[in-house]
């Protein structure tokens, strides 16, 4: 079964954490969902999340996959992190997924993951930055190779179903987003 890690930071887009974690879920792919410090984490708009573990206790696991919620705050969060910037570079180096929504695709940029590669982020979330080669895009989704990014909380349930079809394949993708009733 694939095992994947989600950060939590204060500040993150509480829809694009929680439907991540439960689509995932909903798959029946593990999700540990890791706070940067012990205890609940309180959300862009005030929700209240209890992450499942901290960040340290994990940080010396392997996952298939380490998705980031974006949130302009959390993502700053994240990326003054250095163990979050640590765990991105390993998992890359390693060959396996990363993904990121909204303001989260700053932190990829911050630990030189987007050099040279196929993107999207909420509008505006990475300007001002120097990203060699970066193909921005405004799809909701982009997926290059292994990269899979997407724009904001009205995308979260496209990106959440890109990931189980990355990691599952698209008969898990389906036997989830059927019963969501999407139209």
């Amino acid at each position: 079964m694939a095992r994947v890690l989600v950060p939590l930071a204060e500040g993150c887009e509480e829809i694009e954490a929680v439907t991540v974690i439960d689509l995932l879920r909903r798959a029946g792919i593990e999700v540990v969902s890791a706070g940067l410090a012990p205890g609940p984490v309180t959300a862009s708009r005030g929700t209240v999340l209890v992450p499942d573990t901290t960040l340290d206790a994990v940080a010396g696991e392997d996952f298939d996959l380490i998705v980031l919620p974006g949130g302009g705050p959390g993502a700053e969060r994240l990326a003054a992190d250095p163990r979050v910037g640590e765990l991105l570079v390993r998992a890359a180096r390693a060959g396996r997924a990363i993904g990121a929504i909204c303001a989260a695709p700053r932190v990829l940029a911050a630990a030189g993951l987007l050099d040279g590669r196929r993107a999207t982020s909420f509008p505006g979330a990475l300007d001002g930055l120097t990203i060699p080669g970066l193909d921005y895009r405004e799809d909701p989704v982009v997926v290059d190779g292994r990269l899979i990014t997407s724009r904001g909380p009205g995308t979260a349930m496209d990106f959440a179903l890109a990931l189980i079809e990355h990691l599952a394949g698209p008969e898990a993708r389906a036997r989830v987003e059927g019963p969501l009733q999407r139209p």
